[in-house]
Formats: C-alpha cells, structure tokens, sequence
C-alpha cells in the first residue's frame, strides 16, 4: 500500500511535462470530497460508483477546522487518520485535503473533468449553481445514488443510544 504522502502527490501521466497543471482532455478525471468520518459502507459505494465512472479519482477529505465551521462538531477520526483510511481505498488515485467548500477552487488547484456528488444533493440552490458553472467549464456533475440506511450520523447516533443503556 503506498503511503498516504505518495498518494497526496501522484500525478504520473495525468499532467503532462509543460502543461502548466492542465489535466490531459483524454482521461476522465474524476472529484469527490467527503468528510469520511467513522468510515462506512456509504463511504466505499460513492468511491466506488465514482471510480467506475472516471479513469483516476482524486478524494478531497474534508478537514477537522472546515467540519466544525460548516457543522459544528469534530469528527470522531481526526483528519490524517481518515485521509489515511480513504488513501488506502483501492477505488482511490489520489487524496488531497478539502479545507474550503469553494469546489470550483478545488477545480482550480485539482484539475478535474467530472465531479461526483451525492444525489441527496440533487435540485439543492447550491448544486444547481455548480451545475451551470461547471457545465461552462466542461465539467460534468454526476450524481450518485445515496445509501441511506447507514452514515456517521446515524452511527453517531446508534453509539451514543448504546452509551445511555449501559
């Protein structure tokens, strides 16, 4: 398993000499962030439906200080542990910290040409307003079916309930 600074960096043959940080138009370059927090099964079907539907997939792992800010509350697994855990996903070409909502920045500094996103979000203000601006810059969204019998929250959930009883 490669390390997870191997994986950070790895850009073999996706940016050729030259080219200024331009992702090369042949492959499909894919983009999902999560926070992946308490690692589950909805976590390894949105990695592996975006894999199957883009030739490398780059992970952008939401940060501790982004997920307090935008929710309020730490993650359980610190941060390098989960871009560790998501590193050492097969599904997974390359991992990069998440820690600004702004996806379009994320597209600046991580070229892609697909953007994944969960179908939860589907008709939302904010999607609908990455739709447009991503379909100007050649980008296609693709929204993935949400598995919605599990997730941290209901894990949270399920293991402070158990913490009551005992």
């Amino acid at each position: 398993m490669k390390k997870v600074t191997e994986q950070i960096s790895a850009r073999a043959g996706l940016y050729p000499a030259g080219s200024a940080g331009s992702a090369r138009t042949d492959l499909a370059i894919g983009y999902t962030t999560g926070v992946f927090d308490m690692f589950h099964v909805g976590h390894l079907n949105v990695l592996r439906r975006a894999r199957e539907r883009c030739d490398h997939l780059i992970v952008g792992v939401t940060t501790d200080e982004l997920c307090v800010a935008r929710k309020g509350k730490s993650p359980v697994i610190p941060f390098a542990e989960r871009l560790e855990v998501v590193a050492g996903v097969r599904y997974v070409d390359r991992v990069v910290a998440q820690s600004s909502m702004d996806k379009i920045a994320a597209w600046q500094q991580h070229p892609f040409n697909r953007m994944f996103v969960g179908d939860d979000w589907r008709g939302s203000e904010q999607w609908n307003r990455y739709e447009g601006e991503f379909g100007e810059l050649g980008v296609e969204l693709v929204y993935l079916p949400y598995t919605v019998h599990t997730s941290s929250t209901l894990l949270r959930q399920h293991i402070t309930s158990e913490e009551a009883v005992s």
